[in-house]
């Protein structure tokens, strides 16, 4: 950014000394007055993905004075190695990163901190051996989250003896990780819960549905779907119901994101209890530049609040009052 404040005041130096002024040119100038920001995005595998995405446009936008490119990384580490490269060679002012896993960072983000780039991390997180490669991340306790699930599937179930299906998400993903580690917690401590299957639904609806479908014509039972988010929630939804299953009576759903859709679900009793994990992070990325560029120090890591619906006393007010 500040290549562009001297560039203006040379421009405008020359406008002066040549006693006159050219609005439109003073115009170009002062809009190239933008805080550069390169966003590597996972994807948008997902409807909170999608929500996170306009989240970032929205508060990183010109309008702002801000300067976002983005690039989609379609669930590939190595294109977000090259993208934050690229970044690097563009000379941006900061860098978001969502890291499709949590490794195989420390190099690139050496480059980064070399160059003198500030990364900032939304979402996940990432694991490095030296934790000022990065400024500070933000995004939510996915551990937490798993706990509420299974807290909700404790209060819900009581000593009943029940067989889950596990869809989990992109494996070495922190809200995997941490989801997983929430059910498999639960599965120690509730002797009467049995896992019958566990496999990566990669959070795309399509691949919930199909292994859904695989299991039943496997002749598998179960009597909950532990889904880690709800667009593979959505798929197993239809699983159950080609199957002649009633989500919510044959079957329970406790899904992840608690996105408009999915609580509309919930409301009519498919999703069980779906987990909030609060894709508006756009808001909170800008206030840790802004912080950043007026010299102060923004905490190193910034959890969001999050909360979670039951189908039993969720209401349509409830979610006409959200965002996303």
């Amino acid at each position: 950014m500040k290549k562009f404040l001297m560039l203006t005041l040379v421009l405008m130096m020359g406008l002066l000394l040549c006693g006159c002024t050219d609005s439109r040119e003073a115009a170009d100038v002062e809009n190239e007055d933008f805080i550069v920001v390169g966003f590597s995005q996972v994807g948008a595998e997902s409807d909170w993905r999608v929500a996170n995405t306009l989240s970032m446009q929205q508060a990183l936008s010109e309008k702002n004075g801000y300067k976002l490119i983005i690039d989609d990384a379609q669930n590939k580490q190595e294109r977000q190695i090259t993208a934050i490269r690229n970044f690097i060679q563009q000379e941006v002012d900061y860098i978001v990163l969502a890291p499709t896993t949590e490794t195989g960072w420390d190099t690139v983000l050496a480059e980064a901190k070399a160059a003198g780039i500030p990364v900032i991390l939304v979402d996940r997180m990432i694991k490095v051996k030296d934790e000022e490669l990065f400024t500070c991340w933000v995004g939510s306790d996915f551990y937490l989250e798993g706990k509420k699930a299974v807290e909700w599937m404790e209060e819900y179930f009581g000593d009943r003896e029940i067989r889950i299906l596990h869809l989990q998400g992109n494996y070495g993903t922190t809200a995997q990780l941490g989801r997983t580690k929430g059910l498999d917690d639960g599965l120690a401590n509730n002797p009467g819960w049995t896992l019958v299957h566990r496999q990566s639904g990669e959070f795309v609806q399509g691949k919930g549905q199909e292994l859904v479908e695989e299991c039943i014509a496997g002749g598998i039972q179960f009597d909950v779907v532990y889904s880690e988010n709800d667009n593979m929630a959505y798929g197993a939804i239809d699983a159950l119901k080609a199957a002649g299953l009633t989500p919510g009576e044959d079957v329970f759903v406790v899904s992840f994101d608690a996105s408009h859709n999915a609580l509309q679900l919930t409301l009519a009793g498919e999703i069980s209890f779906d987990v909030e994990c609060n894709p508006l992070h756009g808001p909170r990325v800008e206030d840790i530049i802004q912080r950043l560029e007026k010299g102060s120090t923004p905490p190193k890591y910034t959890y969001v609040d999050e909360t979670a619906f039951d189908s039993e006393t969720i209401t349509q007010e409830m979610i006409d009052q959200r965002e996303y």
